[in-house]
């Protein structure tokens, strides 16, 4: 067989993008959208719908401290599935609670890699203070065992990791570790990079083929093509696994989500295919066709070509060739555009 010729990433730090057009976008960016986007992660814009995702993290800090405090003696709350969206009753009347979306912590990662991303282009002495006191409540946050999703650490951690499907924690880990690598690039501090490795590592413990680990994989993706920038900022080749470990997983029977859910399955209908929308009807590898939802989709075959890549997997390789495929001859919208 031929050798595939890869492609190789080019890091962060050594982009510079000097366009005259570009640039002044991006300036705009920097000064106006980053800023403005922090004050609506704090709830500070009137015109707009609360976010409570510093909040969250706030709460679950006060939570973390609590149990490290009173040790043994720390009672957890019972879990309470409130929902995947949850609101306030007044919201200038906030509560100790979980406000927002299940995955309402990823949309600080999400800004911090776009900090990132600013700060690689044009130092910011002002925006990176600012980042830094949010890294510092965020992982004010994590617990001793490297959990991090506040969901849950509000709510109720003894349900950690039991609905894959619906929500979100390995989802919220992939903008964690796409958002700290980001900022570690960009600036060289680590300190968001050692908390998205705390909770790689806290999921190792939890996931994996051994006996005795769980064997489901993400119902939104991310963390897949996530795992890889971990692995490649670290140099650590056990988030690169885990990575792989989610991918070979995904589609294969019995279903995760099945296990997960076993009410949701009909009477005779137990081997139909399910789970298109996810992309986990059927083995990666086996995959012809893009199908469900396009962000998760699209997510999943990034992270299958970016460990086709790393491990040098001819068939995880030549399946990205098949996806690829179907999406720009039959999905694509001649704007460029999917989904």
């Amino acid at each position: 067989m031929n050798k595939i010729e890869y492609s190789s990433p080019i890091p962060l730090n050594r982009i510079r993008i000097t366009d005259s057009f570009w640039k002044s976008e991006m300036e705009l960016v920097r000064k106006e959208m980053i800023p403005f986007q922090w004050k609506a992660l704090n709830d500070q814009l009137e015109e707009a719908p609360p976010s409570f995702c510093m909040h969250n993290f706030k709460v679950a800090g006060k939570r973390s401290e609590e149990r490290k405090r009173q040790g043994k003696a720390f009672k957890e709350p019972a879990y309470t599935d409130r929902g995947f969206e949850i609101l306030p009753e007044d919201r200038k009347e906030l509560k100790e609670e979980f406000y927002g979306y299940v995955f309402q912590d990823s949309d600080f990662y999400k800004w911090i890699e776009a900090v990132g991303y600013s700060l690689a282009q044009e130092p910011d002495p002002e925006l990176e203070k600012v980042a830094d006191q949010g890294i510092d409540i965020v992982c004010n946050a994590q617990q001793d065992d490297g959990y991090l999703d506040t969901y849950y650490i509000i709510n109720g951690i003894n349900k950690a990791f039991t609905n894959l499907r619906d929500y979100h924690e390995l989802y919220c880990l992939g903008h964690l570790a796409e958002g700290a690598v980001a900022y570690f690039e960009a600036t060289g501090k680590d300190k968001l990079l050692k908390a998205a490795e705390r909770y790689a590592d806290c999921i190792l413990q939890n996931f994996g083929s051994e006996e005795g680990k769980r064997k489901g994989y993400p119902g939104h993706e991310i963390a897949e093509m996530a795992l890889v920038r971990l692995y490649e900022a670290t140099g650590k080749e056990k988030y690169l696994k885990l990575g792989s470990f989610f991918i070979n997983e995904r589609g294969t029977r019995p279903y995760y989500f099945d296990l997960e859910h076993p009410e949701s399955i009909k009477a005779g209908h137990e081997e139909d295919i399910r789970y298109a929308y996810q992309q986990a009807h059927m083995p990666v590898r086996q995959q012809t066709e893009a199908v469900g939802h396009a962000v998760r989709a699209v997510y999943l075959y990034s992270g299958m070509a970016d460990t086709a890549r790393c491990m040098e997997d001819r068939t995880l390789y030549e399946a990205c060739e098949r996806l690829w495929s179907d999406i720009v001859n039959r999905k694509m919208y001649i704007t460029g555009g999917i989904g």
